[in-house]
């Protein structure tokens, strides 16, 4: 079981890692610190908001006990003792709930400035990972173009294998047709085959056509030849070429024959 489970994380791991996309990866931590520093913000707010409440509700107590006191003079100014007693009395009852907010006033305004600075660090930092994460995302876009590049001048990416693939076949098929034509063409001219459409030539009439063509090939030559000479044709050539061995044979069997007859 415990082999079982390490192969399952090594292959989820695996596929994570080849889903993973590292530009993803960054955008959703700035994601995260930016609610972050959102909610510290918030928390800036509502604690000024609550130091702005007791702010308020000193004043009104501060009034209170002004106007307490001023109650006092009056009424021993008219001689009311028990009246003014009763205004300090109540002076001196407002004056601890006064010395109580004040007390959780400089308390809030501690906690407002020190979540202040808390915020502009995190703002600061929040800045500079922005910098570096689109300095990264950057980088690796650029790595993995040059990359890209790089296995399509190699032949080592998906799309440019293929198409070597496809064009390694397309060279191994022409090739077999070439060689299939020259098969059939040599058997065609050594007669091993059949030529159904009539045009094919037997050896006998190829041997001719090879006579024929050489012998057109001695008039074209003597009519050069001649051309050069100023002198007969090619067939004036060729008669008197083939004829003079013959008026010779004629010549020499004459005088024999008168010496016969005497």
């Amino acid at each position: 079981m415990k082999r079982m489970g390490m192969i399952f994380r090594a292959k989820a791991n695996k596929a994570l890692d080849r889903a993973e996309d590292p530009r993803e990866t960054l955008d959703y931590s700035y994601q995260k610190q930016l609610e972050l520093l959102q909610k510290v913000r918030r928390g800036v707010a509502d604690v000024a908001t609550s130091r702005k409440r007791l702010e308020l509700q000193l004043n009104q107590l501060q009034g209170q006990s002004a106007k307490l006191e001023d109650q006092g003079r009056k009424a021993l100014a008219l001689g009311r003792e028990d009246l003014a007693r009763e205004a300090l009395s109540r002076r001196a009852a407002l004056q601890q709930q006064v010395s109580d907010l004040e007390t959780q006033h400089q308390t809030l305004q501690g906690e407002e400035e020190k979540l202040t600075l808390a915020a502009q660090r995190l703002q600061a930092k929040v800045d500079a990972f922005r910098t570096k994460k689109e300095t990264i995302k950057a980088t690796y876009t650029a790595a993995q173009a040059q990359t890209r590049i790089a296995e399509s001048f190699s032949g080592i990416s998906e799309e440019m294998s293929d198409v070597g693939v496809a064009i390694q076949r397309a060279e191994d098929k022409t090739a077999q047709l070439q060689a299939r034509a020259g098969a059939i063409d040599e058997l065609l001219a050594s007669g091993a085959l059949d030529d159904q459409s009539g045009l094919q030539k037997d050896d006998i009439q190829a041997e001719l056509d090879r006579l024929s063509g050489g012998t057109d090939v001695e008039l074209e030559l003597q009519r050069m030849k001649a051309e050069l000479a100023g002198g007969t044709t090619p067939q004036q050539a060729l008669e008197g070429g083939t004829g003079a061995p013959q008026d010779q044979a004629q010549q020499q069997a004459r005088p024999q024959t008168r010496f016969d007859k005497s």
